[in-house]
């Protein structure tokens, strides 16, 4: 088994995550998967910030404790993680900045050598890190020149310069196979929401969420779709509502704070059945909490967000390939059940980076309803579902409504007609959750016959997965959360005698859905301090479990 973690640490403004990026990227080339794991503090400039890149001949998703390679930008960056090296780990370090052993190099010197800018002293790094591991400078550099189209020249340079002063230490094993895309959960995401037919994506900047927002913006014009930035929250789902009403499939991104904003709009979408996707990327709270770091603590709030009562839809992706083809799916939901439809993400998976597949599969769009003479938008049916019409439509008048309203969408206080639309609501969440509960909305890997199993949702899976090693555990993991896909939970349950639940937050929130839907667990391994657990932590804390 080839694997191979690298640290780059420095401070904000550094160009720690870019480095991290074109580094994963070049692991990627060489046909290895690859995971990058990025922390910083709310800091434009200074701070300290890492990001560990893992390479492997096999799918990843965490990080590892211990490390192959640093590359120290500053001195922080060994004092904090010199501790984490392999017995045969090295630093390679600016000399300008940094005391430690290991290889040295001249950041400064090199960058002025060929008049470039400080921040070009990642390029550096990344030349001397391959020459050190024995790539070749002929795979390197179509990678740099890819993901640096700005003073490419310069770069090339310095980064050649670096890569010559370095002796080779290592020869890297190149797996082969095809190089596969390495891009953010973010990235992922808007990619799906696209393969569903996103027409429109609104957004006011948030992190983590930002991320899609900016993927979005670069290529709206390629992708032929509209993407606004307007002046607040709420704002943006009320635009976004009014899109959706003019028949643009419309998505807006967002974290905890920013969809606070958004919940009476949310109630709007409940009563008037408009179709929206909402993405809520988590960060730790409450309030402003800490804005760069991860948490799962919003997980109820979605659940029961919003005046009232209406259904809504909410997938929690883990991996590249759900992030494409739920976010598709939560396009084709939000159309089809004309609901608010989720896609719940975190900090961890919006921005760390992941390798996917070149092709990924999107759900087929569905049928709708075709509509009745005179049209009434919310005309009764079997299933609560109205057949929907956008304007300009002939001859048809088309009005949604906020207040309680009859088929056609008149205002009415009407205590039958009252009774009737929350009828109507009611067996619309009965149709999506039918829909929704199948096998392929829950995840189940691990040993099959095992009794034990872990219960853990987004980001987290990607830990225990990797996490459980050997041991004879189960990981179920609900990608469909609401409405709870009861009958396929309680299937692949049946053997089940005893129910970890692996979270990250302060409550065990999944544990009290888990409660609710009659299994309760016998333990919680619960974390809150915004950061992810390592492989080996958490191999620890479920190695005492079992």
């Amino acid at each position: 088994m080839i694997e191979y973690s690298v640290l780059v640490g420095g401070k904000a403004g550094d160009g720690i995550s870019q480095a991290g990026q074109i580094i994963g990227s070049i692991f990627s080339s060489m046909g290895y998967y690859v995971y990058q794991y990025v922390d910083y503090p709310s800091l434009i400039r200074g701070g300290h910030n890492y990001c560990i890149i893992r390479a492997a001949d096999h799918p990843v998703a965490a990080y590892r404790n211990e490390i192959d390679v640093i590359l120290a930008f500053d001195q922080q960056s060994t004092d904090k993680h010199a501790h984490r090296l392999k017995p045969d780990g090295i630093i390679i370090y600016d000399t300008n900045r940094v005391k430690a052993k290991g290889i040295g190099i001249s950041l400064s010197g090199i960058i002025d050598q060929f008049q470039g800018l400080p921040v070009m002293g990642n390029t550096a790094m990344i030349g001397a890190l391959f020459q050190y591991l024995g790539v070749p400078w002929e795979t390197i550099e179509p990678v740099l020149v890819k993901k640096m189209p700005k003073k490419t020249e310069i770069n090339l340079n310095i980064a050649k310069s670096a890569f010559s002063q370095v002796q080779s230490n290592r020869n890297l094993p190149v797996p082969g196979g095809d190089a596969r895309p390495f891009m953010t959960g973010n990235e992922w995401i808007g990619l799906g929401l696209l393969a569903g037919g996103l027409d429109a994506y609104i957004a006011y900047p948030m992190t983590p969420s930002s991320g899609i927002l900016h993927f979005l913006a670069e290529i709206a014009e390629d992708a032929g779709i509209i993407v606004y930035h307007p002046e607040s929250e709420i704002a943006v789902i009320l635009m976004a509502l009014g899109l959706a009403y003019a028949g643009k499939k419309t998505a807006v991104g967002t974290s905890g704070g920013g969809f606070c904003l958004m919940t009476e709009g949310l109630s709007l979408a409940g009563q008037s059945e408009i179709p929206i996707v909402i993405v809520v990327s988590q960060r730790y709270g409450p309030s402003t909490g800490l804005p760069t770091y991860t948490g799962q603590s919003d997980l109820l709030f979605i659940c029961h967000a919003g005046h009232g009562e209406f259904p809504r839809w909410i997938a929690a992706p883990a991996t590249p390939r759900e992030a494409y083809y739920l976010s598709a799916l939560a396009v084709q939901v939000a159309w089809r059940f004309q609901v608010p439809a989720f896609i719940l993400s975190d900090k961890s998976f919006s921005e760390g980076l992941y390798t996917g597949d070149k092709e990924m599969k999107a759900p087929a769009e569905f049928p709708y309803p075709k509509p009745s003479v005179p049209y009434q938008r919310y005309e009764e049916s079997s299933d609560g579902i109205s057949p929907i019409l956008v304007p300009p439509e002939q001859g048809e008048v088309i009005k949604v409504n906020s207040y309680t309203h009859n088929e056609q969408g008149i205002t009415t206080e009407d205590p039958a007609i009252t009774i009737k639309m929350a009828e109507k609501r009611k067996q619309k969440a009965i149709s999506l959750a039918a829909f929704s509960d199948t096998a392929d909305s829950i995840s189940v890997s691990g040993n099959p016959e095992a009794d034990i199993c872990i219960v853990c949702w987004g980001s987290v899976r990607g830990q225990v997965a990797e996490a459980v090693g050997d041991l004879t555990v189960r990981v179920i993991s609900p990608l469909i959360i609401e409405p709870f896909p009861i009958n396929s939970f309680t299937k692949v349950m049946q053997k089940v005698k005893k129910i970890l639940v692996v979270e990250e937050s302060a409550t065990g929130q999944m544990d009290k859905i888990l409660r609710e839907k009659g299994f309760p667990p016998d333990e919680l391994i619960l974390r809150y301090d915004g950061r992810p657990s390592s492989i080996e932590e958490l191999h620890e804390h479920i190695r005492r479990f079992v």
